[in-house]
């Protein structure tokens, strides 16, 4: 039976003790202020990161692993005699997949697969889960890859973004969408379609009422819900993060994690951002 090595990236917002219990390899997106380039989670944290964007006024750019970083990381695997899947941030987002994709190619045939998540943050998380829950059990690396992409498209992954700050410095929205998005304390929900963020919808006065609303989309489905795991990820709103939490338990019966969100996600969508993440089943 072979052994299976389960990776992803800094952006798929694993709690840290899921890493640890299931040895996860983690391959670090990079963050950059100007010639600085700082590998996500390892090198900077998200305080760190909001620290450096209030006094300097300006936005880091973020940057896919190399094909090398690939290699390096695959290397001692594969001499050991493990196969790997790794599941990767949207291509929709990166070029994190491609580079993923080059490595492989310079490896045995059939050693390495390469899944595109098509979705971000704890959207990959789940994905991850499932699969090492399958490797424990034993299942081959095609099987794994076989049941991870047919739960990719039933991932649905929801953010209340609270401040349009970050999305104006980002270059995502306009001077004035910033200040009339202030001045009417407007709030944008995003959601991951196609492997792209989209606007779903926009919330209008206190961001209770945001949060609200997507707790009711979510409880809208609560039928559907795979109850083995949903999650709530956060950025600097954990009290919020913790009443989500409950009132899923609460309402759907599901086992619900909180994770918080690393530096790359962090920077496209600003602190206390805060999202739901659970997988639908007919």
């Amino acid at each position: 039976m072979s052994r299976i090595k389960i990776f992803t990236d800094s952006t798929s917002d694993l709690a840290p003790a899921w890493i640890q219990q299931h040895d996860i390899g983690i391959i670090p997106l990079y963050v950059v202020f100007g010639e600085e380039s700082l590998k996500d989670g390892a090198e900077i944290k998200p305080e760190q990161l909001y620290e450096r964007v209030s006094r300097d006024g300006r936005l880091p750019k973020t940057a896919a692993p190399s094909p090398a970083d690939f290699m390096t990381a695959f290397q001692p695997y594969i001499e050991q005699g493990y196969d790997i899947l790794y599941i990767s941030l949207s291509s929709e987002l990166s070029s994190t997949y491609q580079n993923a994709r080059l490595a492989s190619s310079e490896f045995p045939e059939g050693r390495i697969s390469v899944v595109d998540s098509l979705n971000l943050s704890s959207g990959i998380a789940l994905m991850v889960m499932k699969a090492v829950q399958a490797a424990e059990k034993g299942q081959s690396l095609i099987e794994i890859t076989h049941l991870v992409e047919a739960i990719k498209p039933n991932v649905r992954t929801e953010f209340v973004i609270d401040t349009l700050e970050y999305l104006y410095k980002g270059g995502r929205c306009s001077g004035m969408q910033n200040l009339i998005g202030s001045l009417l304390k407007i709030r944008p929900v995003i959601r991951v379609t196609d492997g792209k963020m989209s606007p779903a919808y926009k919330v209008r006065g206190k961001r209770e009422k945001a949060l609200e609303q997507m707790l009711q989309n979510t409880l809208n489905h609560k039928e559907q819900i795979d109850r083995d795991l949903v999650i709530v990820v956060h950025t600097m709103a954990e009290e919020d993060a913790v009443g989500l939490q409950k009132s899923l338990q609460e309402q759907t019966g599901a086992r619900v994690e909180l994770t918080t969100a690393g530096c790359v996600i962090c920077s496209h969508c600003g602190p206390k951002t805060i999202g739901i993440i659970y997988n639908t089943v007919l």
